[in-house]
């Protein structure tokens, strides 16, 4: 796929009817020779239209007029391109977690929840959350995830959670405003209601800062995993991360996660993990697949607004 390609789907499946900015400026982008040629120069993994517009974001260019993006991004691409080979895309969307609730609140507890590409953790605390799935509430305080759920019941109680880690390339803080910062740079312009998630979830996971770890999900991943209490559930869980690893560490990965004792959550993109004879998706919008132990459960949409469960329920397991 040529990168112009890349930002045309992105405007297409990911951005459209969800962020009108983004779609405008993706689209552009994909039209666009000049910024084609320095996105081209950059390693593959770098070109990514979320890394790209979040950096311009956090560098306090603008990303509503595809002009202005165009001579920002011309006049202040060395500042953009060190940046941008610097960080990662890191978005830590607590509202992931309302799609990850039916899984986690099915298993044995007490959990031990292990979370690979955790960024600043804020998916560690699905216990500490309010959700809201159509008309109906579960628990109390903010952030409030609210949810679109299809095709099985809302989840009728959060899990209890006793020990939580994270495993991350370049681990973010929650108490630093740096790295809350670039966690904010990576919301969509329009989304003032994720902005706003984001700050309820800081403030939640800084009162009692998760543990995380810097390292590699094929090569660290058993000695954190060895450290989750005895009498607790192991959970290891990431969503849209492996589509940022090169393919053959994917499969280094599934290998590694098989072997550990509980269980494996994963949501990412359906041709992520290579699932077979999966149905059609609810719409041509991008969705994630949602998969227990490598079985497929349901569709999911990124920011975690929408569920539309197809497979079967989840089974507990002492």
């Amino acid at each position: 796929m040529t990168t112009a390609d890349r930002y045309a789907r992105f405007a297409t499946r990911e951005a459209r009817g969800v962020s009108p900015a983004y779609e405008r400026l993706a689209l552009a982008v994909s039209r666009d020779d000049e910024l084609l040629a320095l996105l081209d120069a950059l390693p593959p993994a770098r070109r990514q239209p979320n890394l790209l517009f979040a950096v311009v974001r956090l560098l306090g260019g603008p990303v509503e007029d595809p002009a202005a993006f165009h001579e920002y991004t011309m006049a202040n691409w060395p500042a953009i391109r060190m940046e941008i080979l610097t960080r990662a895309t890191q978005t830590n969307e607590a509202g992931r977690c309302a799609v990850l609730l039916p899984v986690l609140a099915s298993l044995p507890q007490p959990l031990a929840l292990l979370e690979v590409g955790a960024s600043a953790g804020l998916c560690l605390y699905p216990d500490r959350y309010a959700y809201r799935y159509g008309d109906r509430r579960l628990g109390t305080g903010t952030p409030v995830l609210d949810c679109e759920i299809t095709g099985t019941a809302p989840p009728d109680r959060r899990p209890e959670v006793v020990w939580r880690a994270g495993l991350d390339l370049n681990p973010l803080d929650v108490t630093d405003p740096a790295d809350v910062a670039w966690l904010d740079a990576l919301i969509w312009p329009e989304h003032a209601h994720r902005r706003d998630r984001l700050r309820a979830a800081v403030r939640v996971a800084a009162a009692d800062p998760p543990l995380l770890v810097r390292g590699d999900l094929v090569d660290d991943l058993p000695a954190l995993a060895a450290r989750a209490p005895a009498g607790a559930t192991l959970v290891v869980f990431h969503t849209s991360v492996l589509y940022l690893v090169p393919e053959p560490r994917r499969h280094a990965f599934a290998e590694v996660v098989r072997a550990l004792p509980g269980y494996w959550i994963a949501n990412e993109a359906p041709d992520v993990l290579g699932y077979d004879d999966l149905s059609s998706p609810p719409s041509d919008a991008h969705h994630n697949v949602l998969a227990l132990d490598g079985t497929p459960l349901a569709w999911t949409r990124g920011h975690g607004q929408a569920i539309t469960w197809f497979g079967p329920t989840p089974p507990g397991r002492p």
